[in-house]
């Protein structure tokens, strides 16, 4: 059954103004514990009680914290947010800069992680300190659409007086969640904010159709996933004997053998490789495969320091290549140019590179993190778990060899 609209603040052919002249009345009133000339509406309503019951002050309480650079570059990168962008950006990106307002995308605790938009409405949006780094949760800042839209999980618009916070009303804004589309969980939220005179009714609509299109194509990236997965596997499943269960870096199963196949795995956050016990299949062997786990339950011993994953990344042929051995068997993939040259500076610096260092070792400066971000999520989608973040690495266990061509002899 199909999800019912996202309910907007402004009914169509509503006079904004007054609405916002409505809505200031209602606030007064709920705030001074008089009967309002109308209700709120339930979402508002349910929001204010929670906000109201933290001790929030409505006045506001002074600066809101930023996180300092380090820890908004970390929360960047822990979000998986930074590949969503080209494709938020083509949606909402023009509608926002047209509307006068920003497109703010958040991580699952609300933190303001990109905001975007006319540098009109931006310098708006910095006396209310709405800027990156910024915690735009309920629990900080009160009713708004996008604190209130993660604590509900679906769409919210708030408008004018709605906001619990005293220094928002001249504020709209519309938000949707972002979810993983196979596991289930939140990663974060994207919003449509401005002054209040450029609020439109269809806008709330707008953000959750894009969030919609943002999780379809995470849909569809992971299917692509798994069927590399699948053709990795074949080979290697003929190889062996006994139960074997291969699954993507989330746990799905692409392909089993002489086992049940389990509807999704537990896999643990810090697995590496080697024996591990996992829910529904007791102790395990895991060896890392393209883009996801290959786990033979019940073999004992894992992979040992005499019997290592093998990482040889080859720059010398016509395509870069990187061709992985574990005790199992072997598999191999074709790299594009940029993900050949981002593997050979990890396998350059065993201890890791940040999104800064990266994009230096890439590009000669350090300005273009976002896109080092996103090649890198791509490449973490191909890899699985042979590359590790905060920092980029190679994951520990792996013996790596770089093959370069031979440097050509300078002439006389």
């Amino acid at each position: 059954m199909p999800s019912p609209p996202p309910e907007s603040a402004l009914r169509p052919g509503e006079d904004p103004r007054e609405h916002a002249r409505v809505l200031g009345r209602v606030r007064n009133a709920a705030l001074t514990g008089v009967d309002p000339p109308v209700a709120l509406r339930p979402v508002i309503t349910a929001s204010w009680r929670r906000v109201r019951d933290s001790g929030l002050d409505p006045r506001g309480s002074g600066e809101l914290p930023l996180l300092d650079s380090a820890d908004l570059e970390q929360r960047r990168a822990a979000s998986g947010l930074a590949p969503l962008l080209p494709l938020l950006r083509a949606r909402l990106l023009p509608v926002a800069e047209s509307a006068a307002q920003i497109m703010v995308v958040v991580d699952a605790e609300g933190h303001v992680l990109w905001r975007e938009g006319g540098a009109s409405v931006r310098r708006r949006a910095d006396d209310l300190r709405f800027v990156e780094g910024s915690a735009w949760d309920e629990n900080t800042v009160g009713t708004n659409a996008i604190g209130t839209s993660l604590v509900v999980g679906a769409p919210v618009h708030v408008f004018a007086g709605e906001h619990w916070s005293e220094g928002h009303q001249p504020w709209t804004c519309a938000a949707a969640p972002l979810h993983d589309p196979v596991t289930g969980r939140l990663l974060g939220a994207v919003d449509l904010s401005g002054p209040v005179h450029t609020v439109h009714a269809g806008t709330v609509a707008l953000v959750d159709a894009v969030a919609r299109l943002v999780e379809l194509e995470l849909r569809l990236a992971h299917d692509r996933t798994i069927e590399r997965l699948r053709v990795v596997a074949a080979p290697l499943l003929a190889r062996l004997t006994g139960p074997a269960l291969v699954v993507s870096q989330d746990g799905v199963p692409a392909a089993a053998l002489d086992l049940p196949v389990p509807a999704r795995v537990a896999l643990p956050d810090s697995l590496e490789g080697g024996e591990v016990w996992l829910p529904g299949l007791g102790r395990c062997t895991a060896e890392p495969l393209l883009g996801g786990w290959l786990l033979r339950p019940g073999v004992p011993g894992g992979v040992t320091p005499d019997e290592p994953v093998h990482l040889l990344l080859d720059l010398t042929g016509e395509s870069p290549q990187v061709h992985v051995t574990t005790p199992s068997g072997r598999w191999q993939h074709t790299l594009t140019p940029r993900h050949a040259e981002m593997l050979r500076a990890l396998a350059r610096s065993p201890e890791g590179r940040s999104a800064a260092q990266l994009a230096a070792d890439l590009f000669g400066d350090s300005g273009s993190r976002v896109t080092v971000r996103a090649e890198m999520s791509r490449l973490r989608r191909t890899l699985g778990p042979l590359l590790q973040r905060q920092p980029y690495r190679i994951a520990r266990g792996v013996r790596v060899e770089l093959r370069e061509p031979a440097a050509r002899p300078a002439r006389a």
